[in-house]
């Protein structure tokens, strides 16, 4: 690697380490497909300036983590890190997916879907033990 290359690399590394004020890891469980919104919140005061762009992504639709990371042009552990801290600020909600939002009997999983779902964890861990009275 070029010297230019390696001091290229090592402002990215200070840049994303300055942005997540040292933290390496998110105060919550966030996959690379976790869908967010704006929330009622704000931001605290000293966040950094991707923050910002974060909400006004989110606000325009519905973002993923993964898409934020993209549009962004950060790394995504980063971009959980500040997800994490806007989640703290109810400045970005995760929202419920509509099926369990409802009180409506009839929007709970079928028996079909649960009998399959079992069937694959069975396939995919055979050894593993059943609780009957799990649930």
């Amino acid at each position: 690697m070029s010297t230019h290359g390696r001091a290229a690399e090592d402002s990215m590394f200070v840049r994303t380490y300055t942005l997540t004020r040292g933290r390496t890891r998110p105060r919550h469980l966030l996959g690379l497909d976790t869908v967010l919104n704006a929330g009622p919140g704000r931001p605290g005061p000293g966040q950094a300036e991707e923050c910002e762009e974060i909400l006004a992504l989110c606000q325009e639709r519905r973002r993923s983590v993964t898409e934020l990371a993209g549009r962004l042009g950060r790394p995504v552990t980063a971009v959980k890190i500040l997800v994490s801290d806007l989640l703290d600020a109810d400045a970005l909600v995760v929202p419920l997916t509509a099926p369990y939002t409802s009180s409506d009997a009839d929007a709970r999983p079928s028996s079909q879907l649960l009998a399959a779902l079992t069937a694959g964890l069975k396939r995919k861990w055979p050894d593993a033990i059943a609780y009957p009275q799990a649930g």
